[in-house]
């Protein structure tokens, strides 16, 4: 038996894990899975920022039930295949799935002609359920709503509705080095370019490298109080920690709490006294 799971499954959210959940139901699962977003294909300039990498997608739909996750490649090609020759080509002869599970709002095949009723035309080959989309506060829980939630800098919220901590992932990077001059190093964070970044604010969270995870308060933007043309970044100090060497490490920046917005001080000190007591309040809330 063969239990499929199919969608973009971006952020694996609560409502994605429904689905895993129900599909469960059915045997072990195997999901299916696109890459790039389609919307890259349709409509370019409105692909959505990422809320997770691929690999990261992959392994978190493992870690909620998936024994298998096959990660098909999005083109025009692909795009342009009937919903007949979908179930035919992926669904009954790829995947040899014997139950199909999706969302309610799930449509595949060019144009976007199929939808749950049409699978279930073809229960003959395989068993079909259509999962209710998850609500929370009496609106659907979806990878949009989450991104507009990460992007407004609502933190909290965006975590309750993934059941974990929003987090950002990339190597850690030469910056201006004036957190090191003022006693406060900060990792700073290269990102892709389509990934779904925080609103400019401090906030409280942890700073993981090579296993290794600390309490960090976390700034991101252009900081203000220092002239002169600076892009804007995204940056932690672990809090209390002494000489640590990360460059080129990759890191993993996990958002717990939003502390405040970006600030312009009039010069170090006050800045300074404000940093102290962002670290320690970060330093209580992740506790």
């Amino acid at each position: 038996m063969t239990s499929v799971a199919i969608g973009i499954f971006d952020g694996v959210h609560k409502g994605h894990q429904k689905i895993l959940a129900a599909a469960a139901k059915h045997g072990p699962v195997t999901v299916l899975t696109f890459d790039p977003h389609p919307t890259s294909i349709f409509a370019p300039e409105r692909t959505p920022s990422a809320i997770l990498r691929i690999a990261d997608r992959i392994a978190l739909l493992k870690e909620h039930g998936a024994s298998e996750v096959v990660v098909l490649p999005f083109t025009k090609e692909f795009a342009s295949k009937s919903p007949e020759e979908f179930i035919s080509e992926v669904l009954e002869k790829q995947l040899k799935a014997t139950h199909v599970t999706v969302g309610e709002n799930f449509t595949f095949g060019h144009k976007a002609a199929g939808n749950v009723e049409y699978l279930k035309k073809h229960v003959g080959a395989f068993g079909v359920t259509g999962v209710n989309l998850e609500e929370d506060r009496g609106s659907a829980i979806s990878s949009s709503r989450i991104r507009a939630l990460v992007i407004d800098g609502d933190i909290e919220r965006a975590n309750e509705l993934l059941t974990r901590n929003y987090y950002l992932k990339g190597p850690v990077v030469h910056g201006e080095k004036r957190g090191r001059e003022i006693g406060y190093p900060t990792a700073n964070i290269g990102l892709a370019d389509n990934v779904t970044v925080p609103a400019d604010g401090v906030y409280a969270g942890w700073l993981s490298v090579g296993g290794i995870r600390w309490k960090a308060a976390i700034s991101i933007g252009t900081n203000p109080t220092f002239p002169g043309v600076r892009g804007r970044q995204v940056e932690a100090y672990a809090i209390d920690q002494i000489g640590l060497d990360l460059y080129d490490q990759e890191a993993k920046l996990e958002f717990g709490f939003r502390l405040r917005d970006t600030l312009k001080f009039d010069g170090l000190d006050p800045l300074l006294e404000q940093m102290k007591r962002d670290c320690e309040q970060a330093k209580v809330l992740t506790s």
